[in-house]
């Protein structure tokens, strides 16, 4: 198994492209895109997105935690707490961004090996120099890894912007051994009638603020909430998981319903 991993893991990290990264809409065009899809994003080029991400790479990890009011720690110690039954040897973490959960992983399951895969090279490259080795450069909805090949496959923050939510569970489902694992982490609407006008108007309109200012790149950011708004949660999200060849799923709402934990088995 490890061997298998080994070549698709390099300095080279690949030359596939596509996928997503944490809190930052990553919508590609020229895409045919199902109805039930992402908002489409006026960026025009493939070019410029990934620019954009180069940009922001070096300051992405901060304006996270800055954000998420450093919860995004609080998130990752549930998730890690999670895996932790489930014994995993081998973990994929599709879309690791800079890769923050997967280090958490790699210091929690120091028996397990955690390779994380995305499209964007120089955030790569920031999760190198946290410490994470096993790094593919990467599409999350065609990843280049045999069928049942890992005990657990997760993506935080990352499915929400891909441009089919299916074919990225199925794409997931496809390299998760039979028994094996699903976890997926991201934002989700709050059900509460004080909380969800808040929480509104906070990703559309203080949010691109916050994140502009400390990036200088405000458009990155404007696009997440419409994102969030248009992501399946709860029962709708749990219905989608299972359509995709998992059984099991389940939703974890966390910190009044901002985010939600789903967890699923592959069949």
């Amino acid at each position: 198994m490890a061997k298998l991993a080994d070549a698709y893991v390099s300095e080279a990290y690949g030359e596939t492209h596509g996928g997503s990264i944490p809190l930052v809409s990553t919508y590609f065009f020229g895409i045919q895109r199902k109805p039930a899809t992402p908002p489409s994003c006026i960026m025009e080029k493939p070019e410029y997105v990934r620019d954009l991400f180069s940009a922001i790479a070096g300051r992405y990890e901060l304006v996270n935690h800055l954000l998420s009011c450093g919860l995004d720690f609080y998130w990752r110690a549930v998730v890690v707490d999670l895996i932790r039954k489930w014994r995993p040897s081998l973990v994929l973490d599709v879309a690791t961004g800079s890769g923050d959960l997967a280090l958490a992983m790699k210091k929690n399951f120091p028996d397990a090996r955690v390779i994380g895969a995305d499209f964007c090279r120089p955030m790569l490259e920031v999760a190198r120099r946290k410490g994470l080795s096993d790094l593919v450069e990467a599409d999350g909805m065609n990843l280049p890894f045999p069928e049942g090949t890992f005990d657990v496959a997760t993506a935080a923050f990352g499915l929400r912007n891909m441009a089919s939510w299916d074919k990225g569970l199925s794409e997931m489902g496809r390299v998760i051994k039979s028994g094996g694992h699903l976890l997926i982490l991201d934002f989700s609407l709050p059900t509460l009638p004080i909380v969800r006008p808040l929480y509104r108007s906070y990703l559309h309109h203080v949010l691109p603020i916050i994140a502009g200012i400390a990036t200088g790149r405000k458009d990155a950011y404007e696009y997440l909430g419409g994102s969030i708004e248009q992501f399946p949660s709860g029962r709708a999200m749990t219905s989608l998981i299972e359509s995709c060849g998992f059984d099991n799923a389940q939703a974890i709402p966390l910190s009044l319903g901002t985010v939600s934990i789903y967890t699923a088995q592959r069949s």
